[in-house]
């Protein structure tokens, strides 16, 4: 299996802590959130990596190349121009279109998410791709039809949304995406845009004619993308730890 860790964003909510270093290189609960993101999916069978990198991309590549993953590691190098999660898919597909089917991971979620099971779902289920999705409280939320199928996108602050096929009659299920993801490399052939754009809004456009389904998971998940919400995760791994 091959996956894709997105480690190239600049963590701007993370300072200080990203002040002299990339934001996949901060530390969480005792190791980088790129050897966390590591572990869980070597853990569930990748043998391939992508890495991309932008924010001290030097470092970056230092910390990889002294490093044993366990796996194959291949850099995407986005030094020049960071291009979000579906430009940084698109700029990596000479790697990702390897296999018929690869996942997609955020550096800064921690999560415990049978990866090899939701891998198993979406290959059964034929989607072109599936999104990891919990019933939990979101700033912004996922709709989904009965029957998992991606509808719109909501942000529940503002009220703005995005419907992606009509049929969707403002009903359905919201969830809020894990920051997981599985494709199937016939994505690259429908992908029109060009230079930095969302993975979100590529699904949400895909979602008109094609299937892109929701994946329910339960269990442990955090948002490791501010110095709040890092240490608010690593006090509950350690007091479960302590509890346990």
């Amino acid at each position: 299996m091959i996956a894709m860790i997105f480690a190239a964003g600049l963590g701007t909510r993370l300072a200080p802590l990203t002040d002299n270093k990339p934001k996949a290189l901060v530390e969480f609960n005792g190791k980088t959130m790129l050897e966390n993101a590591v572990q869980k999916l070597v853990g569930a069978g990748c043998d391939k990596l992508v890495i991309n990198v932008h924010h001290f991309p030097q470092m970056m590549k230092d910390f990889i190349h002294s490093h044993d993953f366990g796996a194959e590691v291949m850099i995407s190098d986005e030094t020049d121009m960071l291009l979000e999660t579906g430009g940084g898919m698109l700029k990596a597909r000479e790697f990702l279109e390897t296999e018929p089917h690869f996942i997609l991971y955020n550096v800064d979620v921690d999560c415990n998410i049978d990866i090899e099971t939701m891998y198993i779902n979406h290959i059964q289920s034929g989607a072109l791709a599936t999104l990891a999705v919990m019933d939990r409280q979101s700033t912004r939320s996922l709709i989904f039809d009965s029957s998992m199928r991606l509808c719109a996108w909501r942000n529940n602050l503002t009220g703005e949304s995005k419907i992606s096929w009509t049929p969707f009659n403002g009903k359905g299920r919201a969830l809020a995406f894990s920051g997981i993801s599985i494709a199937s490399s016939g994505i690259f052939d429908l992908i029109t845009e060009t230079g930095k754009f969302s993975i979100t809004d590529l699904y949400l456009r895909l979602a008109k004619s094609e299937l892109i389904e929701g994946y329910i998971h339960e269990g442990r998940w955090a948002d490791l993308g501010s110095v709040e919400k890092l240490r608010a995760a690593e006090k509950i791994i350690l007091n479960s730890t302590s509890q346990g």
